[in-house]
């Protein structure tokens, strides 16, 4: 398979270096990515570079992930208006092994195999470099011309800048320049891989190698994802999208790639799975037939949730989909971890109640228009009980209805069902 032409029909190649591509037709080269550790999980945002290293691995070349210890320490200034967090080596540590972990549902790390993927930690060369060691191996090699001339500095040191830029962010590009340098040097590493907005330090990094090594190496970037919408791609009203189950839960995953727009589902299938170019072809056009099926969205969204999660989870979030857009029954509202169940209804109204009023069983008009305000009055409760518009917990209830302790999902929830599509969620403590 030829990389840098599976990247170019995908849509992820922004810029490239002359050579790069003619190199990787001569020969096995190592190539990274870096992945900053500022959490635990990854989210995804960053797995277009891991999509990068998962086509640089199948065409036969050898994936780096690299975790930016150190530079996590400093903050990297690209795209960014302020300086963020720094972090501390035992969060560092803990953040890199559930990287790692998240990493090897993409990439092989059979270290048997000459092309099995790798994962290191900038912090393992850069913590016992010394000052002094920085500026007189690395500084001197690159002009204070050179690094401002970069877009990332300009931005943050122009007469727009309210915010600036400090000692420490400026040193960014040169830190990031030896990480490329050392892996050139150690692992023969001659290609870093980014986003758009990196090409300025990837390109201090290969000057950096041409000058002190003597070396040739190459850069290649993906554009920057996009929403057709111009909203920002991976964020929702909570905030990033994860990778952990237990920061975004495999539903809301699903949901998030199955609620992309047509455009945007057409583009995010070829950067975001392994369908062939023929296979993408058919399934555009498959969809273009009846648009309203949606099939690009089923398939981007199961294809990914399976890939991250597991065929189960993709289950469990088909049948969560139901409960609340289909005729799911009780059986299948009871199967739901409450997570998944509090994901499926995030937003809805709620009321509590105590334990103390369902242990004696209470009268349902008496729950949906005393206990909780679900209806504003006893007549209006009492009017939709008898036109069957009431649900609890998906089952159809009359006025006769009492409700106790068994009606209890999670041993803590009622969800109540008013018409078609108002939902109500009763907190019982």
């Amino acid at each position: 398979m030829n990389f840098v032409e599976e990247l170019r029909w995908r849509g992820m190649i922004h810029d490239i270096m002359p050579g790069t591509e003619e190199i990787m037709e001569k020969e096995m080269i190592s190539a990274y990515v870096g992945i900053d550790p500022t959490a635990d999980s990854l989210h995804i945002g960053h797995l277009v570079g891991v999509m990068m290293l998962k086509h640089l691995q199948i065409a036969g070349h050898k994936p780096i992930a690299l975790v930016g210890g150190a530079t996590g320490m400093i903050g990297d200034p690209s795209g960014k208006s302020e300086e963020r967090n720094l972090l501390d080596e035992t969060e560092l540590r803990k953040n890199e092994e559930g990287l790692k972990k998240q990493l090897k549902k993409f990439l092989d790390f059979d270290s048997s195999k000459p092309n099995g993927a790798e994962l290191v930690n900038n912090y393992d060369w850069m913590k016992d470099f010394s000052f002094l060691d920085f500026i007189r191996d690395i500084g001197k090699h690159i002009t204070v011309n050179y690094m401002i001339s970069k877009d990332s500095v300009k931005k943050r040191i122009g007469e727009d800048s309210k915010v600036g830029m400090s000692f420490t962010e400026f040193t960014y590009q040169l830190v990031q320049g030896t990480d490329f340098l050392h892996l050139y040097t150690e692992k023969n590493c001659k290609l870093q891989m980014g986003g758009a907005d990196q090409w300025g330090n990837i390109t201090t990094g290969t000057e950096l190698i041409r000058r002190k090594a003597g070396g040739k190496a190459f850069a290649l970037t993906c554009p920057l994802i996009t929403k057709a919408d111009g909203g920002k791609f991976g964020k929702t009203e909570s905030g990033n999208v994860w990778l952990d189950p237990e920061i975004t839960t495999p539903y809301a995953f699903y949901q998030f790639w199955l609620n992309t727009s047509d455009a945007d589902a057409e583009k995010y299938i070829k950067i975001f799975t392994l369908f062939t170019k023929e296979e993408v072809a058919e399934l555009v056009a498959r969809h273009n037939e009846a648009p309203h099926m949606r099939e690009l969205q089923k398939m981007l969204a199961k294809n990914i949730t399976i890939r991250v999660h597991s065929s189960a989870d993709y289950e469990t979030a088909i049948e969560a989909s139901q409960i609340l857009f289909g005729n799911a029954t009780t059986e299948a509202l009871r199967k739901l971890d409450e997570r998944t169940f509090l994901s499926v209804f995030e937003g809805v109204p709620q009321f509590e109640i105590s334990k103390a009023d369902l242990e004696n069983n209470i009268g349902v008009i008496d729950f949906l228009a005393e206990k909780t305000q679900i209806f504003s009055s006893k007549g209006d409760a009492r009017r939709m009980l008898k036109d069957n518009g009431v649900s609890i917990n998906k089952s159809k209830v009359n006025e006769a209805f009492a409700l106790s302790m068994d009606d209890l999902l999670n041993q803590k929830y009622i969800l109540v069902q008013k018409g078609k599509k108002n939902y109500f969620l009763v907190i019982v403590n």
